[in-house]
């Protein structure tokens, strides 16, 4: 990669302060910018690294003004937000860096599988019967892809992605390594002596476009019907999303968050780290949870939960504050039996 400050500018319709020749060929963090660097700035908390840095170009926001020297090796390309537009460039260096259009060997690839064009299998993949993958697909090493399962176009499913048959995956997806589509969900009926007989799981895993899921996660077929993850989704690494689940439209989950089975999550819901959401339920849209939090009800209305079980987040703060308060109180109520313990001892006499 090698783009001068004009091309970069050009890209982001920004306006150039310094050298518009000036040419980057790697990426930085601005406190650890080097010569040929390109560096963003858009906190900030981090401004003070701007004056001595050693990238050659930084992004910042075109409402920033300099409180003192830059050094004169630095070129500035402003823009409306400098967060968005390096997140914009990452893109298109991630995009240059995809793997030639090859198919490595060895590797499995059923006669009745239709692989389109300019798709990319890595060695020891197994493709299934009459899997469908379009265009521009990235198969990496290692990946199981079983029968009947589709991928639309531009998806790429990194190193030891299983994906079970029958499954969808939509276009312009990304799958981390890992991860497994499709798995059986967690269905045992116990009988009169309390022995577990499996209930088979005959449905699938729909992920539609533009989702991406990180490493280690587990989303599990549906008993029947599917288990979706709609357009847009955003899940982080270890996350486990059981049968029957519909996590709606531009979600987005951070890591080793458990959803149980046939639980409806609404449109535009963040949920915090660690969280657990019981089965058989539904969240309202634009809902946020906070990390660590339980939810063990259908939440009706948007609004932001704490705790466990969770409920809106001031009133957690304030049963917090009396939580932390708890040995104090005791302490006081100790001291007050004491006291009257004593009064009544004295009345007695």
């Amino acid at each position: 990669m090698e783009f001068t400050a004009l091309q970069i500018a050009g890209m982001l319709k920004g306006e150039i302060v310094g050298n518009p020749d000036v040419s980057v060929t790697s990426l930085a963090k601005i406190e650890e910018g080097q010569a040929g660097a390109l560096s963003f700035l858009s906190n900030p908390k981090y401004e003070q690294h701007i004056y001595t840095t050693a990238s050659s170009i930084c992004i910042v926001n075109d409402s920033f003004e300099p409180a003192r020297a830059l050094p004169s090796t630095l070129t500035l390309v402003k823009v409306a937000d400098a967060y968005a537009c390096f997140a914009q460039l990452l893109a298109i260096y991630d995009r240059m860096n995809k793997k030639e259009a090859i198919i490595e060997q060895p590797c499995f690839i059923h006669e009745s599988a239709r692989i389109g064009q300019n798709v990319f299998i890595g060695a020891f993949a197994y493709i299934g019967a009459n899997v469908q993958i379009a265009d521009d697909c990235q198969i990496h090493p290692n990946v199981v892809i079983q029968e009947e399962v589709s991928i639309g176009k531009n998806t790429t499913i990194y190193p030891s992605v299983s994906v079970y048959k029958d499954c969808r995956i939509g276009s312009n997806c990304i799958i981390h390594a890992g991860t497994v589509i499709g798995s059986d969900g967690f269905g045992f009926a116990p009988d009169d002596s309390g022995i577990y007989s499996k209930i088979p799981q005959i449905g699938n895993v729909v992920i539609e476009d533009d989702v991406e899921i990180g490493s280690n996660c587990s989303i599990d077929r549906a008993t029947m019907g599917s288990t979706f993850i709609r357009k847009g989704v955003k899940i982080d690494n270890l996350c486990q999303i059981a049968h029957n689940v519909d996590v709606d439209q531009h979600t987005a989950m951070a890591a080793q968050v458990g959803i149980a089975g046939s639980a409806k999550i609404g449109k535009h819901v963040m949920i915090g780290g660690q969280t657990g959401i019981a089965g058989h339920l539904s969240i309202a849209d634009h809902t946020k949870i906070v990390a660590q939090s339980g939810i063990p009800s259908t939440v009706k209305k948007a609004e932001t939960l704490m705790g466990t079980p969770a409920i809106p987040i001031n009133d957690y703060k304030r049963s917090h504050f009396g939580f932390r308060k708890l040995p104090e109180l005791l302490r006081k109520i100790y001291d007050l039996e004491n006291k009257l313990g004593e009064l009544l001892k004295k009345k007695e006499a």
